[in-house]
């Protein structure tokens, strides 16, 4: 009998008890589940692209730290805005990450019912690289620095052309830029797509044109193309010897450059934003993940949530002047 009770006692206990450990044992698996099932990032634009790239790179080392399946999820059009509303208007758990670019701050300026606001419809989570832009021009140009490039396009308004990917691409607008600040008259002849314009660029028909570094780093160290000045605040690594728009004596230019961060779905938990953080980092400072950026032109320049979401709101009223002075629409 007596055994009977202490059984009959421990069951009584022992059941509250098993509740209870069952309830925290579950809790404690909610808080560090995510992700619990296949992460998207979600690339706005076609396979190869610089966004493409970055997220190829990063997510079979994010899919060995979660093990969980991590894909890159082509959503192209619109100048990027098709990928961007899915993100935004995805659930805030996580698993549909948006892999940006700065067109996140053009393309809304573009269009006239884009479906999100760039500064409000997402969580910031982090920067992740930059691709620096610069000013190239044909040898028909003779000027081999800023200050003397400026001067000759002065000297002869409307006589030379530049090219771009497209209206509205931030090659394009970076030159728009350039000619309201500088007062410069170029005609603008819009491509599809970076091929075209750079053929055209080194056969002569068009003069000049912004495009990345490393995109244009060949045909310069060919000597088919000359580059006359870089975006950012540093030199670049790939070409030293180019210097920057700053060093040369023009200072709006320092932050004319294609950056690339991960944005979230609106009111996503601080919690799965600060795992994100803590893990990206982790895979950015792999030194081969640094090895493969580098060899693509992309140079790791992290940021906090709060500083992206600052840089968003900046560029986002920058080129919504620019593309309204220049009177600007999409293709």
């Amino acid at each position: 009998m007596p055994n009977i009770m202490k059984l009959c006692s421990y069951r009584f206990f022992a059941a509250p008890l098993g509740a209870l450990l069952l309830s925290l044992g579950l809790l404690q698996a909610a808080w560090g589940a995510y992700p619990e099932r296949v992460v998207s990032l979600v690339v706005p634009f076609t396979a190869g692209s610089g966004s493409d790239i970055l997220a190829r790179i990063i997510s079979p080392r994010l899919s060995e730290l979660w093990h969980q399946a991590v894909i890159v999820d082509n959503r192209p059009g619109a100048s990027g805005n098709i990928g961007a509303d899915f993100v935004a208007k995805s659930s805030p758990d996580g698993h549909n990450l948006l892999m940006a670019i700065n067109t996140l701050t053009m393309a809304p300026n573009l269009y006239k019912k884009p479906g999100f606001d760039p500064v409000a419809d997402f969580s910031p989570v982090m920067k992740l690289t930059v691709a620096n832009f610069a000013i190239v021009t044909n040898p028909v140009l003779a000027p081999n620095d800023l200050k003397g490039l400026i001067q000759w396009l002065k000297a002869h308004p409307n006589q030379y052309n530049y090219g771009s990917p497209g209206n509205g691409t931030p090659h394009h607008l970076a030159m728009e830029l350039m000619k309201l600040q500088l007062g410069l008259e170029l005609l603008h002849v819009p491509y599809k797509g970076i091929s075209g314009a750079t053929t055209d660029l080194l056969g002569g028909q068009v003069q000049l044109m912004f495009a990345s570094v490393h995109s244009m780093l060949p045909h310069v160290k060919a000597g088919k193309l000359k580059m006359i000045a870089v975006t950012g605040a540093t030199r670049g690594p790939l070409l030293p010897n180019v210097g920057t728009f700053k060093e040369q004596g023009v200072d709006f230019m320092d932050a004319v450059d294609a950056w690339y961060a991960m944005f979230a779905p609106p009111k996503t938990p601080p919690e799965i934003i600060n795992k994100l953080i803590k893990d990206v980092t982790t895979v950015l400072n792999i030194p081969e993940v640094k090895e493969q950026l580098s060899a693509q032109g992309l140079t790791i320049q992290m940021s906090t949530p709060e500083q992206l979401g600052q840089l968003v709101a900046n560029d986002t009223a920058r080129w919504k002047k620019t593309i309204a002075d220049a009177h600007i629409t999409a293709d």
